[in-house]
């Protein structure tokens, strides 16, 4: 006999989001940086949790490198040789570098 769930269930039409009062004056004081200690190592990351997807027009090299200067992260897509990994490392060391 199968099992009835009788609690009540909530999709997105239930659920209102109010914004939190705010001291800022202007969306341009909002600070995105963060840090995160992680508990099994006990390093730490500090930038912008955002990554950009690894769609084969996103997930570039290029990409990486733009959004590197804004603490976000690129996942790179699967299409690149060996031999081209090797040279954007190479050419790109403080990208590829994670401040741990």
């Amino acid at each position: 006999m199968p099992r009835i769930d009788n609690d009540i269930k909530l999709d997105f039409k239930d659920v209102l989001f109010r914004p939190k009062r705010s001291t800022l004056r202007s969306r341009s004081d909002v600070d995105l940086v963060r840090t995160f200690q992680f508990r099994n190592s006990g390093q730490t990351y500090t930038g912008i949790p955002v990554m950009v997807a690894n769609m084969d027009t996103t997930g570039t090299f290029e990409m990486a490198k733009a959004v590197a200067k804004h603490l976000m992260f690129t996942v790179i897509h699967k299409h690149y040789s060996v031999e081209e990994w090797t040279e954007f490392a190479a050419e790109n060391k403080d990208i590829l570098q994670v401040s741990f």
